[in-house]
């Protein structure tokens, strides 16, 4: 006869909490992107016929879609801005994680020592208001026009927004927690490690959703301006070209590509919380 013990029961729970929350997240993303996209589409065509756009600028959908799949050239296409996309995905992965890591790190710093935060707080905001596109110039004489430089601007796309959520984050946990662990002999950096960086998770998320689509737009900014690689150049090609049916499939294809890499954060935000949360319980 097979015995249940504590353990195991706390895995089994943990277990289904984690695949309830994965369920009620995917089905939330289904249904919001069907909603969605219908929306799209029925305001696309809307605003093409009610604003009288010419045909050979504007692309309604029908045309993406012979575009991309019915044309004779339809492969060639798939294969050119398929390509482009996977090496903007690629540039925006790289600069997500270096303005995370970057954020996480001046974060943990304000938290520590108020007058850094004092200090640094200001010119961080002062820098945020100035253009991205006026300083992308500016960025590629002083980085080049390779992958370093599409980090440092997807980058920063990524750096403000993720480094107020994160300095809201660690600043989240309970009190009371910090004080047992400060009781216990433990000093500012075990109370960071044993209670704001769990605290944080959920804040680290949502900067990850605002995030994730910002580092896409910098990567694709960066390859317009800077690099000449990618999904950006060659949007920027094919409309120095007249090629306006590439440059509405570029837009069309970058944006399912940004929905699904949202909604692939979203799951794995509910798995994450559901199992290391604050209070897992209420999560997903």
């Amino acid at each position: 006869m097979s015995t249940v013990t504590p353990d195991t029961a706390s895995s089994g729970g943990r277990g289904s909490r984690v695949a309830g929350a994965i369920a009620a997240r995917a089905g939330r993303t289904l249904l919001s992107f069907v909603a969605s996209t219908a929306v799209i589409v029925g305001l696309w065509y809307a605003f093409i016929e009610v604003f009288d756009l010419n045909a050979l600028v504007a692309k309604d959908p029908g045309a993406v879609w012979k575009y991309l799949f019915t044309e004779p050239d339809a492969a060639q296409n798939r294969s050119v801005i398929l390509d482009g996309l996977w090496h903007t995905l690629g540039d925006a992965a790289v600069g997500y994680v270096a303005g995370t890591l970057a954020a996480l790190g001046v974060a943990v710093a304000f938290v520590l020592n108020r007058a850094v935060e004092q200090s640094l707080m200001p010119v961080a905001m002062m820098l945020r208001s100035v253009p991205l596109v006026a300083m992308t110039p500016l960025l590629t004489l002083v980085f080049g026009r390779g992958l370093l430089a599409v980090s440092v601007i997807a980058g920063i796309v990524v750096f403000f927004p993720s480094l107020v959520n994160l300095v809201f984050g660690l600043r989240s946990g309970p009190a009371a927690a910090a004080d047992l662990v400060v009781a216990y002999g433990g000093g500012p950096f075990t109370v960071l490690r044993k209670v704001a960086l769990p605290s944080s998770l959920p804040a680290l998320f949502v900067s990850a959703r605002i995030s994730v689509p910002g580092a896409i737009i910098g990567a694709l900014l960066a390859e317009w301006l800077a690099t000449g690689k990618g999904l950006g150049y060659f949007m920027q090609r094919a409309q120095q070209t007249f090629d306006y049916g590439g440059v509405w499939a570029s837009v069309v294809v970058i944006t399912a590509a940004s929905v699904a890499v949202y909604a692939l954060v979203g799951l794995a935000e509910a798995v994450v919380l559901a199992r290391y949360g604050p209070d897992p319980a209420r999560r997903g």
